[in-house]
């Protein structure tokens, strides 16, 4: 399968890695590396050299307790970067955000994925995601940042979350985005405690029933410290871990910091899978 990003294709065909690139002061696992333009930039040629298929720009962090920030603020982190990097990179370039503004702002500087961690439900952004013309990725996520980890509940958490991404395709489908330019996210961690998590990955390839590309952002997360004992900067091989078995699980796109060897981990197990 083919992602048309703005003119630069996207191939599905393999599991592929999204490359992480946080140009926020307070994200959990890189949080002010990458505020400079230029740090930023050598770090996305990075990423694509290490083969990440195609990188993702965030300027505002969702993290558990993350404080919002303006419309201004989110454009003068990410459109300089989005603007350079469209222009310079052979894969396609995602940002990461809920607001229409910056989507249409960062779309028309070429970006060629919107990754929208609540699934276009801001006024606006259904709009703004239809008239892009791009690829969008919906996430599921209970409540918002600054409170979803204090106490999520559900009944069943694999039945919500597919019924939420099937309603939220329904409503991209209604305003007009067809459904070869959806993808959908789980939302490891947002709004879900550890069991929940490993819920939806040991069910991922029940989302994949949807028939859409599946991506998944597992990577130095809590439910690996909660599993491993680990600090955030020594989680790769859980990392690598629940990549490989959301790949097995039917996932097609891997968001990751850890490049090269998640690169190396998704080669492995597309070889054994026949993928």
């Amino acid at each position: 399968m083919l992602l048309e990003c703005a003119g630069k294709p996207l191939d599905l065909t393999h599991p592929v890695v999204m490359g992480v690139l946080n140009l926020t002061p307070d994200s959990f696992s890189d949080g002010g590396k990458f505020l400079s333009r230029q740090a930023a930039l050598d770090r996305a040629h990075a990423m694509v050299e290490q083969g990440a298929a195609i990188v993702d720009l965030g300027g505002e962090s969702t993290r558990p307790g993350a404080a919002p920030v303006t419309v201004a603020e989110e454009l003068e982190r990410v459109l300089p970067v989005v603007e350079a990097l469209a222009a310079e990179l052979p894969v396609p370039v995602s940002i990461d955000t809920s607001k229409p503004e910056v989507m249409r702002a960062t779309v028309a500087a070429g970006a060629g994925l919107i990754n929208d961690v609540l699934a276009l439900r801001t006024e606006g952004a259904l709009s703004a995601a239809s008239e892009s013309g791009v690829p969008v990725c919906l996430m599921h996520m209970q409540g918002e940042p600054r409170t979803m980890q204090m106490q999520p509940a559900y009944s069943d958490v694999v039945v919500e979350v597919n019924r939420f991404l099937a309603e939220r395709v329904a409503a991209c489908e209604a305003a007009g985005i067809p459904r070869h330019r959806l993808l959908v996210d789980p939302g490891f961690g947002f709004g879900k405690d550890l069991h929940h998590n490993l819920a939806l990955l040991r069910h991922l390839d029940r989302l994949a029933e949807l028939g859409l590309p599946v991506l998944v952002g597992i990577s130095r997360k809590s439910m690996l410290g909660a599993l491993t004992a680990r600090a955030v900067e020594h989680r790769l091989a859980g990392s690598l871990a629940a990549a490989v078995l959301a790949v097995v699980k039917g996932a097609s796109i891997v968001r990751a910091h850890d490049v090269a060897d998640t690169v190396d981990a998704l080669k492995v197990a597309s070889a054994v899978l026949g993928t």
